[in-house]
């Protein structure tokens, strides 16, 4: 027979209070709290005390309500959501091109890398600098650059430097957009992140959502590059999305 599972009570306690209060449309007296889950008054004050200290819930006038730690929650479990759906896209890709995969996407006005399928015959490009940090210098950063409208795009230079990361890097926003406009469906980088690597990216956007798939490769293959293979996969990942947006 298998063992009984070893239970922390004070972590189960906090856990009720959190659903009690996420069950709610209002904000939830802590006495009306302590009474739906069972607990002594003093004990309620306690773990809400420690659960409003720590993000997950709000202390206001009229109740606790849940606190900004949650929203962070709900946006993480729709990205895990995502990956056993865009996962087989992105290693149908590598495998396809023989080079490394990439999903980004444009969240709260910073580029994110969100998943990468690599391997041993397709090794994934040193991200010795953060994607955030390298918009200009990468295939998807170009292409999600792109898509942004004016005001946005401005807005996003503004507070990211143009890094001179190797002799090929665009460190001139004048040349960066005129890039930009020029580049049609389809960006590349070669050389411009790291020596030796190239990338190339296409869009993927849904009501949502906007991002960029991309693949990354020695820089001397890069005309081996697959448009179609790109634009197919971001055509899948686009339908994902929307699925789990």
């Amino acid at each position: 027979m298998a063992a009984e599972p070893t239970l922390i009570g004070s972590v189960q306690r906090a856990l009720h209070l959190l659903d009690a209060v996420g069950a709610s449309e209002r904000p939830v007296p802590a006495k009306v709290l302590a009474r739906s889950v069972g607990l002594p008054l003093p004990t309620t004050y306690h773990l809400l005390r420690t659960l409003v200290h720590e993000g997950y819930l709000c202390k206001l006038d009229d109740g606790y309500a849940l606190g900004s730690q949650v929203s962070g929650l709900r946006q993480h479990t729709s990205r895990h959501a995502l990956l056993p759906r865009i996962r087989p896209v992105l290693r149908a890709l590598r495998d396809e091109v023989r080079g490394a995969a990439y999903l980004s996407l444009y969240v709260d006005g910073d580029i994110k890398l969100i998943d990468i399928a690599d391997g041993p015959a397709a090794p994934s490009v040193d991200l010795w600098v953060g994607v955030h940090e390298a918009a200009h210098a990468t295939a998807f950063g170009k292409c999600i650059l792109s898509a942004l409208d004016a005001v946005g795009r401005r807005d996003y230079l503004s507070r990211h430097q143009l890094a001179d990361l190797t002799p090929h890097t665009i460190t001139d926003t004048r040349v960066l957009e005129q890039r930009l406009s020029q580049s049609g469906d389809v960006f590349n980088d070669r050389e411009e992140y790291l020596l030796g690597t190239a990338c190339v990216a296409t869009m993927v956007r849904t009501p949502g959502a906007l991002g960029a798939v991309a693949i990354s490769l020695p820089a001397r293959r890069l005309g081996s590059a697959q448009p179609q293979s790109l634009r197919r996969a971001a055509q899948r990942v686009s339908r994902a999305l929307a699925l789990t947006s």
